[in-house]
This record gives structure tokens, sequence and C-alpha cells, in this order.
């Protein structure tokens, strides 16, 4: 089956997940992961995009970003690939490619899905049991939004901004989302979404999608569509 053109949305935050060629690492120490993050920033900001949320693990990298216009993502990934992955070979004596193909991307509904999306985030490293608390992390947003740190790569979304009057209470509260966990659907639902890029959202949300793209927006039911009766053997 050809594969689905990219759905980029302008205005729209998108969850982002570009992983090592063979689930291999992307960083070898604290000076690749470093230098990944200030590249991003620098891409980031060059292509017009609003990184919410991210972690940087070893062989993949999570990003919840808006761009300002529908070509921003992808810009800001390629450039990364350019700039990051150069260095990287220069670094380590190597050649060729760094990503597993090209980076899987999905639109999201900011009210029914950021907040959640950039939990799941947050807490991927305690997924893989590399760290016993999300803001132990160094190198994802969680500290950030714990009130631990200020982090340059992360723009706050107006909906992180609105689960409280002031930062104590924004802090508080996310420490207490965080703790909540997520799910074992939720988790499911949005790796699934990014993974094979189909948009999240309410069914108005992808009906305003659908006016502006002829690209399927649902994967389609298996089976035989609706209405059609099976031909007999004999006739075929």
């Amino acid at each position: 089956m050809a594969r689905l053109p990219r759905l980029a949305v302008p205005g729209q935050p998108h969850h982002l997940i570009q992983r090592g060629l063979n689930r291999q690492a992307i960083v070898a120490d604290d000076v690749d992961r470093q230098r990944l993050l200030d590249e991003l920033r620098e891409c980031a900001a060059t292509h017009k995009v609003a990184i919410h949320a991210y972690v940087l693990m070893d062989n993949h990298l999570h990003l919840l970003a808006t761009p300002e216009s529908a070509e921003g993502l992808s810009r800001m990934m390629q450039s990364l690939g350019r700039r990051y992955v150069a260095a990287f070979n220069k670094r380590h004596s190597r050649s060729g490619t760094l990503w597993d193909g090209r980076f899987r991307a999905a639109p999201i509904e900011a009210g029914a899905y950021l907040l959640a999306c950039m939990r799941y985030i947050e807490l991927n490293p305690l997924r893989s049991q590399s760290a016993g608390q999300a803001g132990d992390y160094r190198w994802s947003s969680a500290a950030h939004h714990l009130g631990q740190r200020r982090d340059p790569l992360v723009f706050d979304h107006a909906l992180f901004w609105a689960t409280g009057n002031t930062p104590f209470e924004r802090e508080l509260g996310w420490k207490s989302w965080l703790e909540q966990g997520c799910s074992t659907g939720e988790w499911r639902v949005l790796t699934e979404a990014a993974q094979k890029g189909w948009p999240l959202g309410s069914a108005g949300f992808l009906h305003g999608l659908a006016q502006d793209t002829e690209r399927p927006l649902q994967p389609r039911k298996r089976g035989r569509p609706a209405g059609r009766k099976a031909v007999p053997s004999g006739l075929l």
C-alpha cells in the first residue's frame, strides 16, 4: 500500500516521533544529547515552530510542536538532520544516515489531547526505567513544567498556562497530572496515531481538517464496503 502523504496543519499542535535507524542509538553521550537539543532549538526558531514538550531518549525523539506554516515541521526536521547528523558522524567517525526514514507525525486537537500528549511524552523515561521521577530526567521538558529549571527550547502552549493562575499553581497541578500516569489505552492511542499519521480529535475536528485535504483522516474499516454483496465464485 502506498505511503500516505504527511498531514501538517499550520497553527495546530503535532506529535512527532523520530527514531534511530534500526532502533539504534541517536546519541552516544551527554555531549551528543546537548548538541541535538541545541540544534533543534536553532532549527525550530528558524522555521517558526513552537516546541511545547519533548523527550530525547537514547534511540528516539518525541516532540509536541506547533508549526506556523504547513512546511515548518518538515523543514525543521530536515535542517536538524543535516546539522546534527553531520556533526554526529564527524565526531564518531561514521557515515550515512542516522534516522529510521522520515519522521512520523500527527496533528492533534489541542483541547482534547494536548495535555495528555505532554504527559505521554514526559513520562517516557519512567516507562523505560531511565528515571525514577519525570523531573529527574535531564533531557525532557518535564523539569521545565515542574518549575525545576527554565528550558529555552520550550514555548509553553496557552492550554498549559490555563492550568493555573500562577507558576506555583501550574507546577503543582502538573506534578499531580504526571503522577496520575498515562493509561495503557491512552498510551496506545497516542503512539499509533503518530506512527501511522492519523490525526487525533473529535468528529468536528476531523471534519474541519477534511475540508482542506483529500487525504484519508482515519483508517478504513476492514472488509467489504457496506451495501456490496459477495459475488458467487461461479460468476468470477
